[in-house]
């Protein structure tokens, strides 16, 4: 399928405008994603309604703790990145090639309907790359009422975002760190696009972030803390914060990131957030949403077990009626928190 967002210019290139990289691509040759390959002159979308994961997940192992908590969503991967993290905990999908099997846009709504989901999350490897199906398969599933969620690293231009933006309910976006030289040096990118896509993105959809935490690479608490601020001053103290253990993966062999860490960290960011939570770690702090006003715990989690008897129909507290910023069913698809 012929690729968005790019033009021809001299010599058979190709630029693409897609993301912050702007490829230059020759004849033959792939962008720095590896998916969009110039062929004679047309970038082609090589990865459209090609899938190499498909599985009906916790709505929390996005994750997302504040959008439909409880449910079950059809989540689908493909193939490909635009950056290339030395830590990537799916870099068997995201950094190599993989054959897949079709799944096109009515066939994949089809499958979150007979699976019972109430969406799509287009998640595993990075689904910017993705973009012309994503744009078909969402703008297909909103006709049938199913939400649509990214899991992404936010690594994207303005324009393919705000389009994004017109059939996408929730995103998850990786905040990595907040220095800009991780960034270069672990991921082959840089941290302003990112930012930039994270207050964007907040302003018309339902956003968490995550911040994967690497002993050694991004655990210093004067960073954290400047993200912290920066996440409460740009898109507002209410917004979810995850913060997740890393565990050594692809090129980088770093120790598992320790529980006292992500404690620490959970303490230095709930300086400024209301709600900030631990994944990818056996405790028992950091996975509860409180209610900032009562005190009550809205929604309890074990694992990816959830309890949402502390919470009204409409995302409330049960106790006290406060919001606690949480997207439920009651809210209509394309209806932001």
């Amino acid at each position: 399928m012929e690729a968005r967002y790019y033009e021809k210019i001299e010599g058979g290139l190709v630029h693409c405008h897609l993301c912050p990289h702007e490829c230059r691509i020759a004849d033959g040759k792939a962008g720095r994603c590896r998916i969009r390959v110039n062929d004679g002159g047309e970038l082609r979308a090589t990865t459209y309604g090609r899938v190499t994961s498909v599985a009906l997940d916790p709505i929390e192992k996005k994750p997302l703790y504040h959008f439909h908590p409880g449910e079950m969503i059809l989540s689908l991967g493909s193939a490909g990145c635009n950056l290339r993290c030395e830590f990537c905990q799916n870099w068997q999908i995201s950094q190599t090639d993989v054959a897949g099997t079709q799944l096109l846009p009515e066939a994949a709504v089809r499958e979150a309907i007979r699976e019972g989901s109430r969406g799509i999350a287009y998640t595993y490897n990075e689904p910017m790359i993705w973009f012309e199906y994503v744009m078909d398969t969402g703008r297909r599933a909103r006709e049938e009422g199913l939400y649509n969620i990214l899991v992404t690293n936010g690594y994207v231009m303005p324009e393919p975002l705000d389009e994004l933006l017109e059939v996408v309910d929730a995103m998850n976006i990786d905040l990595k760190s907040f220095e800009g030289s991780f960034y270069e040096n672990l991921c082959s990118g840089t941290l302003e696009p990112v930012k930039e896509t994270i207050v964007r993105a907040s302003r018309d959809c339902h956003v968490e972030i995550t911040t994967l935490v690497i002993p050694n690479r991004n655990d210093a608490m004067d960073v954290m803390e400047e993200e912290a601020k920066w996440i409460a001053s740009e898109v507002g103290d209410a917004t979810p914060l995850h913060l997740s253990a890393y565990h050594p993966s692809h090129k980088l062999r770093e120790r598992r990131t320790p529980a006292a860490t992500l404690l620490k960290a959970r303490e230095v960011f709930r300086r400024y957030l209301k709600h900030v939570y631990l994944g990818n770690v056996l405790t028992d702090e950091g996975g509860d949403t409180v209610c900032g006003e009562c005190g009550a715990t809205v929604i309890g989690r074990l694992g990816y077990r959830v309890g949402t008897g502390g919470m009204n129909a409409d995302g409330t507290c049960a106790g006290c009626g406060a919001d606690v910023g949480v997207v439920t069913g009651e809210h209509d698809v394309g209806e932001t928190s």
